[in-house]
């Protein structure tokens, strides 16, 4: 299954607010950046892989592996009203799916964007 047209982030302009006034948690394979905004329809996603990433055909995998990860885990937040941004790092081209799936849900429950689990008491 494809993320339609919608649930991407097209505008520079958003990218820059993500990064400017979002939150962002660091890994070793990526960087995640969140907003919350509550005036969207649902999450709108985008993702950046530079040239220090890898060669071309690395980056296109890249991508491909984090458009999965978003199909698969984004469901499961706290709230889909919000913009996430998927950083590669250079290490990332020579990292296996495993390990990148492993880094990008630290630094997804590291933001918070899945719900806490509730305790039993």
């Amino acid at each position: 299954m494809r993320l339609p047209r919608k649930c991407s982030i097209t505008r520079r302009a958003d990218f820059t607010r993500v990064k400017t006034t979002g939150h962002a948690k660091a890994g070793r394979f990526v960087v995640l950046s969140t907003l919350a905004d509550p005036t969207l329809d649902a999450l709108k996603t985008g993702f950046i892989t530079t040239r220090r990433s890898g060669k071309a055909h690395e980056r296109v995998l890249l991508r491909r592996r984090f458009r999965a990860l978003v199909q698969a885990h984004a469901p499961g937040f706290s709230d889909l009203r919000r913009f996430l941004i998927t950083i590669a790092r250079p290490a990332a081209s020579q990292a296996s799916f495993a390990e990148l799936k492993a880094d990008w849900l630290k630094q997804a429950k590291r933001l918070g964007l899945f719900p806490r689990p509730e305790e039993n008491t």
